[in-house]
């Protein structure tokens, strides 16, 4: 019985010292393992990205301004053209002989003109004033007679019956030289000016019947109003277009615009002469820039259409395709960059990070960001070169946690003994 005690009384004190150890030594603080990165200077690039279409620096399909069969075509799908080039005549025998009517009408006209300003209103001028000369002189004679008359009627020379047939014969020549002053001065005054714009009028409409029938046959000459190459001909030799057909389709692609549909708040950060890439499947990055940013929204999609130009001397870009984009909207140079996976977002609006001590602890510290450059954000303030910040495992983190680098990465800061570049 007494051994029996002895031994439940050994039990109870080993019990009590063990309990005594156990409360001496505290147990180990908690350690997170995580990945880290450190804060650096560089210059970083703000872009914007986007999905777009190439189009041809310039573009002209070719309808022909009268409807008529193609004569013949002097090029083919995928020949390279001049301005002012001759494409295609299209059947004009017809026209032809409309410019051949309408220059012998201009021929006859401008007889005709010449002949009226140089004889006809010439000649009827002159004899009108030789007729108000002869009707003068005449009117002259029969005053001198009428005179003489009338001295010798108050002598009684002279009969009354004379007297009154030489005042009648005066008031007939004075009639006709009234007459002939009025015909004169009709075709000095009007005459001469109406005859001469009916003939220059006729003249005229001769002249604008011929350049017009010489226009419609220079429309039968099909040329390029650009340089390119032909990129579709769906008409055949002898066929007739129907009237608004285009004959043929000219690209200049020397040079491609990629017109993108971007969201409001990204196209407000560009501007003409922003730097950009343009990147075709399976083709090297073109360098390009932004030549338009479209000053109102397209109603479709409520984004603004932005264009960026390249060159494309190679022929690699084709119009039509599927190009990926990136505009360089802003440079900030010497910029402290972390990875964006960095930053932690409050619902409050406030931005922050867990930067890692020197003691190894994972303390929380308020942030302000700027520009976004890919997987990189810009700190403008609350963090200096050289702090390591934690990128994965930050999220749900107490503030003041010990943590560990995962393999092969640093937890200390650049400035303390020992930290590796």
């Amino acid at each position: 019985m007494h051994a029996r005690m002895y031994a439940v009384a050994v039990a109870l004190m080993a019990s009590l010292v063990l309990s005594s150890c156990s409360k001496e030594q505290p147990e180990p603080e908690p350690v997170a393992t995580v990945q880290v990165a450190t804060a650096k200077r560089q210059s970083l690039e703000q872009l914007v990205t986007a999905e777009a279409v190439l189009f041809p620096k310039n573009e002209a399909a070719i309808t022909p301004k009268v409807v008529a069969p193609v004569s013949k075509f002097y090029v083919n799908r995928g020949s390279r053209v001049h301005k002012g080039e001759l494409l295609a005549i299209l059947e004009n025998r017809d026209i032809s002989a409309s410019v051949a009517e309408s220059k012998g009408a201009l021929e006859q006209a401008q007889a005709q003109y010449q002949t009226t300003t140089q004889a006809s209103v010439p000649e009827d001028l002159k004899k009108a004033e030789l007729d108000a000369k002869a009707a003068k002189e005449s009117l002259d004679a029969q005053q001198k007679l009428y005179a003489s008359r009338s001295k010798l009627f108050q002598e009684g020379a002279l009969p009354r019956k004379e007297l009154d047939a030489s005042s009648v014969a005066l008031a007939q020549a004075r009639a006709q030289s009234d007459v002939a002053q009025q015909h004169l001065a009709s075709l000095q005054a009007v005459g001469k000016q109406a005859a001469l714009q009916s003939a220059a009028g006729q003249l005229s409409s001769a002249e604008g019947k011929f350049e017009g029938a010489k226009a419609q046959l220079s429309y039968t000459e099909v040329r390029s109003p650009i340089d390119g190459v032909v990129t579709d001909r769906p008409v055949w030799e002898g066929e007739t277009p129907p009237a608004g057909t285009p004959l043929l389709t000219i690209m200049d692609t020397s040079s491609v615009v990629a017109r993108a549909h971007i969201p409001q708040e990204q196209a407000a950060l560009l501007k003409p002469g922003d730097l950009a890439t343009i990147t075709a499947a399976d083709l090297t990055p073109v360098s390009g820039k932004v030549v338009i940013v479209s000053p109102a929204l397209d109603a479709g999609s409520t984004t603004v259409q932005v264009w960026v130009q390249a060159d494309n001397k190679s022929g690699a870009l084709r119009p039509g395709s599927t190009v990926q984009l990136k505009i360089v909207a802003r440079t900030v140079e010497n910029a402290i960059a972390i990875p964006q996976q960095a930053l932690l977002k409050s619902p409050d609006g406030a931005t922050a990070v867990m930067v890692v001590s020197n003691q190894g602890k994972a303390q929380r510290r308020e942030v302000i960001a700027g520009i976004n450059a890919g997987d990189l954000v810009q700190i403008t303030e609350g963090l200096q070169p050289g702090e390591i910040v934690v990128t994965t495992g930050a999220y749900g983190l107490p503030d003041g946690t010990q943590v560990k680098a995962a393999s092969g990465q640093q937890t200390k800061n650049a400035s303390s003994p020992g930290m590796a570049d």
